[in-house]
């Protein structure tokens, strides 16, 4: 694509974008004087689409003119709610019907997984993680070995970007594996950085661990709904999810998991249960006796949260009217490549883009260091933030000095893009 820098390209890029009508399907928060917010932080939360709002209305009507009936009655009842959402999830991750499930939150997931897949030995104890990873990962990680007993100064491997670099480079995951191997428990690891947004070779790494013995695992927090994934072909035994980010389902929304079906019948792994995980048919028996779901249901504990089963509903049935994950992904890649396209135009002295270029190492975050104004003078990023803010963008603010913003292709323009530019120039002026 041979992008142009101007209003009249973007424009003309948004008359030919086969979903631009889908923007419409979701609540654009506006500015004070009525025009429609740029709204660049799907990577934190996404967009309310319309449908969420009409699916969770439905069942509070069905709550209330049911009650406990709603369980079992209507088009979508609530005792098997969750198993909406099942083709939807496998698609958006790449993965088969049996292998997801919609359940607790993303921490949680992760502390659930490791029960199932960390199983520390004297001479195999490690988890293999990056040092900058997001908060919540770093602490379940390091609990989690404390909880087994073991000292995670010498149990957590923290694999970093190089001296003066901001990506953490492939080989040097490879190598850490490649070399200590035999002692990893476990590798756990984002699909995107949330920082830099870049993306893990996932396939390569969960090849070369499982080589070496180990268990793999992702954080898909900011990739379900964002880049392309096959985590059932690339063998991974299991990834968790958000879903308020790219899957747009609310704030604090129940989130997603996979297990591959490598190990659904496998019934002497560890785990936490629970008696949303026990057999279907012989739950209400009442017996105790767990017997797991041979699926990744069996890792459920407690029946979910219907009303945000419904937000999330919403928001698949609305990605799949887009066309789903490919469409979007394709749009995606435009809608981005214009972006990077315009900054390194107008502002590459200002403006250091720490999100790798290549597609394949990239989704739709770009995340941007504020280096200098045009009179050299050093400017704060938080200010240039702010002042954006105050001009009708949202972005996110990560400390100590970059902007993540985000064209998400379900609602975003390319207008949207060019504008947030010229908005950013006029800042750093």
């Amino acid at each position: 694509m041979n992008f142009e820098n101007s209003l009249a390209f973007a424009t003309k890029m948004d008359q030919e974008d086969p979903i631009a009508s889908i923007r419409h399907e979701f609540a654009i928060p506006q500015m004070p004087n009525g025009d429609n917010e740029i709204y660049l932080c799907g990577n934190s939360l996404g967009l309310q689409p319309k449908l969420a709002t009409e699916y969770v209305q439905r069942e509070l009507t069905q709550w209330a003119t049911l009650g406990v009936k709603g369980h079992f009655s209507g088009d979508f009842p609530w005792m098997p709610y969750h198993e909406f959402l099942t083709d939807g999830f496998a698609e958006l991750v790449g993965a088969n019907s049996n292998e997801v499930v919609a359940m607790n939150t993303l921490t949680a997931n992760l502390h659930f997984m490791m029960v199932s897949f960390y199983r520390p030995t004297a001479s195999r104890y490690k988890i293999l993680i990056e040092e900058h990873a997001f908060p919540s990962d770093h602490y379940a990680v390091e609990s989690q070995i404390k909880f087994h007993g073991f000292n995670p100064e010498d149990s957590m491997l923290l694999i970093k970007p190089r001296d003066g670099e901001e990506i953490i480079r492939h080989e040097d995951i490879h190598q850490l594996i490649e070399e200590q191997g035999e002692s990893i428990a476990l590798i756990m690891l984002p699909g995107v950085q949330y920082y830099t947004g870049q993306v893990f070779d996932m396939q390569s790494i969960t090849q070369l661990g499982h080589q070496k013995g180990c268990k793999i695992g992702f954080d898909l927090a900011h990739a379900a709904g964002n880049i392309l994934l096959e985590l059932h072909n690339w063998q991974v035994d299991f990834a968790c999810w958000c879903t308020y980010k790219y899957l747009n389902s609310g704030p604090g929304s129940i989130a997603g998991c996979f297990i591959h079906e490598n190990h659904h019948q496998d019934e002497t792994i560890p785990r936490f249960a629970g008696w949303w995980g026990h057999d279907k048919k012989s739950r209400f028996k009442m017996e105790n006796q767990f017997k797991p779901i041979h699926s990744a249901e069996a890792w459920q504990l407690s029946n979910p949260p219907v009303l945000s089963l419904a937000a999330i509903r919403g928001s698949l049935d609305t990605i799949k009217k887009a066309g789903g994950i490919k469409v979007l992904r394709s749009k995606s890649i435009l809608l981005t490549g214009f972006m990077r396209f315009l900054l390194n135009a107008e502002l590459s002295h200002q403006v250091a883009i720490l999100t790798p270029h290549e597609k394949e190492l990239s989704g739709c975050q770009l995340s941007l260091a504020i280096k200098q104004n045009e009179t050299g003078k050093e400017i704060i990023g938080k200010e240039v933030f702010d002042f954006i803010e105050t001009q009708g963008v949202t972005g996110d603010w990560r400390h100590p000095n970059v902007i993540r913003v985000a064209p998400v292709p379900l609602y975003n323009s390319f207008e949207d893009v060019y504008r947030f530019v010229q908005i950013l120039k006029n800042a750093l002026k």
